[in-house]
């Protein structure tokens, strides 16, 4: 099992930044490769980025490229979001979630295991 704890959520106005941290217990951390999903009302769950074990490799959904930054502290067993020229169309709870394979994967039912969220609301 892991459990993974999300925070750093928050208001903020367009244009503004946020940092959202993920904090993972319970087995190895580095064995997992690390997402970051996000939900808006009434929307389905929508793959924002993710980052390979070692931190090496990054992905990022083609609506975020060049805004967000996702970054992990092996040694911290935490993954981060840094989230950059927000917009109001950011406005989601953001997950994040771990999988086992070897490779990043947008798709959601990939993950095994995923946080309970915080809620980020970016007003215009």
């Amino acid at each position: 099992q892991v459990q993974l704890v999300e925070s750093g959520g928050g208001s903020v106005q367009a244009g503004g930044s946020l940092r959202l941290s993920c904090a993972a217990s319970g087995r190895t951390f580095s064995d997992y490769i690390m997402g970051w999903f996000r939900q808006a009302p009434g929307k389905e769950r929508e793959y924002v980025a993710g980052i390979s074990r070692s931190g090496e490799y990054t992905h990022y959904a083609d609506s975020v490229k060049g805004r967000f930054t996702i970054s992990r502290d092996n040694a911290k067993n935490t993954v981060y979001l840094q989230m950059n020229s927000l917009k109001p169309e950011d406005t989601a709870v953001y997950h994040c979630a771990a999988r086992r394979g070897p490779v990043i994967i947008v798709d959601a039912l990939a993950y095994d295991y995923w946080g309970q969220g915080t809620q980020v609301t970016v007003s215009s």
